[in-house]
């Protein structure tokens, strides 16, 4: 381990220790706000801190093993080698885990985010599976707990979607989902073709970090609101009053509208929740593509590429081509079993960040 990732370490375990002291203190307990604050570090610091301590443990250990090797008979020295070299492995492992703990996470992880679908090349089958992809995804949040707000669709009179947005709330949303940004390719032979032909159609997916009113600051000013009649099921309402509402910020040209709700008020409000949403990650673009252009292996940078996935309906696969991996269980995944998929992306994600961590410390 190199005195760099070691000083890091040590800094990170005092820090703990600080915090566990003040956790303790009857006074930050009395804080809910502090106490809170404080606890949530303790939290995320968890991981690291044990996998230190486990670090230092071993090294121990291994030491106590050497020396037992250098004391001891032929026979000891046989055995003694064995373990030895199980611990230097094991010590490796673990400290390619530390440099990977160790490298400032993505300050959106633990947001809800804002999904956004909508059917591109294809006709009323792209259509069709962005209604698909709609489904999935809700389908993994339901296995994962999290709650999904629909906050506003546009159906075909066909069962699919042209587009729709919804709301996803629940414990670190963003990192198991952030990665689904960009264009979905579905390769099927659709319902109504008559000569089996396989078709090709495609949707976009953007999936946006939830901004809140303290991330992105909207002057009134830069804000044009226009109120409309709904259209659509609705009952009495529709196409009697103004409850539709349209947004357009006039800097970025970013129109949002929401007319889900039979209130002007919340369609208001869910549509400051998207726009927030999508400024918010227009500017985080630019800061990620700014910290591109110096640095090689950018991740999590949010560009959406051009197909980064396919879905085959004839051979049951999925097939993601920024990581070159392919599994067959399409109809599974489809249903919302996507562990597998978003577990192959995180830890690509953490290689291309341990890599870039040995760089800056071959550099420094």
């Amino acid at each position: 381990m190199t005195p760099q990732v070691r000083d890091k370490l040590n800094a990170t375990i005092r820090r703990y220790d600080e915090l566990t002291a003040l956790v303790s203190d009857p006074a930050v307990q009395a804080d809910p706000t502090t106490y809170r604050t404080h606890a949530k570090a303790l939290a995320d610091m968890q991981e690291l801190v044990d996998a230190a301590r486990e670090y230092v443990r071993l090294e121990q250990e291994l030491a106590d093993t050497r020396d037992l090797a250098a004391s001891g008979d032929a026979e000891m020295k046989a055995l003694a080698a064995g373990e030895i070299a199980g611990l230097e492995s094991t010590l490796g492992t673990l400290e390619d885990r530390i440099k990977v703990l160790l490298i400032p996470k993505d300050p959106n992880d633990d947001r809800n985010v804002v999904l956004e679908i909508r059917a591109g090349t294809g006709g009323d089958e792209a259509a069709l599976f962005a209604a698909d992809l709609f489904r999935m995804y809700a389908r993994y949040a339901e296995r994962r707990g999290w709650k999904v707000d629909v906050m506003s669709s546009s159906e075909t009179g066909t069962g699919g979607l042209k587009e729709a947005t919804a709301l996803i709330e629940g414990k670190g949303v963003f990192r198991f989902m952030k990665h689904e940004s960009g264009v979905h390719r579905v390769q099927r032979v659709p319902a109504t073709e008559a000569s089996g032909r396989i078709h090709t159609s495609t949707a976009t997916v953007a999936v946006l970090p939830e901004a809140e009113e303290v991330d992105i600051q909207i002057d009134p000013k830069d804000l044009r609101v226009d109120t409309f009649c709904s259209s659509g099921p609705g009952g009495q309402s529709v196409n009697t009053t103004y409850s539709a509402v349209r947004l357009t910020h006039i800097p970025t040209g970013i129109v949002v509208s929401q007319q889900d709700e039979k209130s002007q008020i919340k369609n208001r409000q869910k549509a400051m929740k998207v726009l927030r949403s999508r400024l918010y990650e227009m500017e985080m673009r630019k800061q990620q593509d700014a910290i591109a252009r110096e640095r090689r292996g950018q991740v999590g940078t949010g560009e959406r590429s051009e197909k980064i996935r396919t879905y085959n309906f004839k051979e049951n696969r999925i097939t993601d081509h920024r990581i070159n991996f392919t599994m067959h269980q399409l109809t599974n995944a489809l249903d919302g079993d996507l562990d597998e998929l978003l577990a192959q992306l995180q830890a690509n994600e953490q290689s291309d960040r341990l890599k870039q961590a040995t760089e800056t410390e071959a550099v420094r």
